[in-house]
C-alpha cells in the first residue's frame, strides 16, 4: 500500500474545533477517516510552525488519498498536503531502472 505523509494546516474554524475537542479526539477521528477508505494511521503528531499536524499512514491507492484530501478541504476546517513516501528499497529499485532523458540545452 502506498505510504503518505499528510501535512495539515487548520483554518481558524478548525483550530476552534481543536480547542473544543482536544488532540486525542481529533486523532481518533483522523484514524477513523483513514480507515474508512481502507487505510491505516501509523503516527500522528501536532507541531509548532508552518504546519499544525503531521500524519503518516497507508491508503490503498491515489484515489483513496485524493478522497481524504478533498473531504478535508471541503470541510473548511483544514487543508491537507499529501506527500508520497518511498522506502529505501523502492529508491534502490528506482535507481536501477533506466529512463531516457535529455537535459535542457543539450
Amino acid at each position: 500500500m502506498p505510504r503518505y505523509l499528510w501535512q495539515v494546516t487548520y483554518s481558524p474554524e478548525g483550530a476552534q474545533g481543536l480547542l473544543t475537542e482536544g488532540g486525542t479526539a481529533r486523532h481518533q477521528e483522523i484514524t477513523r477517516m483513514v480507515e474508512s477508505v481502507g487505510g491505516t494511521v501509523e503516527s500522528c503528531y501536532y507541531a509548532l510552525g508552518g504546519r499544525d499536524l503531521f500524519v503518516i499512514g497507508d491508503v490503498p491507492d491515489e484515489v483513496a488519498a485524493a478522497t481524504l484530501g478533498i473531504r478535508t478541504a471541503a470541510s473548511g476546517a483544514a487543508r491537507s498536503e499529501s506527500v508520497v513516501l518511498l522506502t529505501p528499497q523502492q529508491i534502490d529499485e528506482a535507481v536501477r531502472r533506466d529512463a531516457e532523458y535529455r537535459p535542457p540545452g543539450t
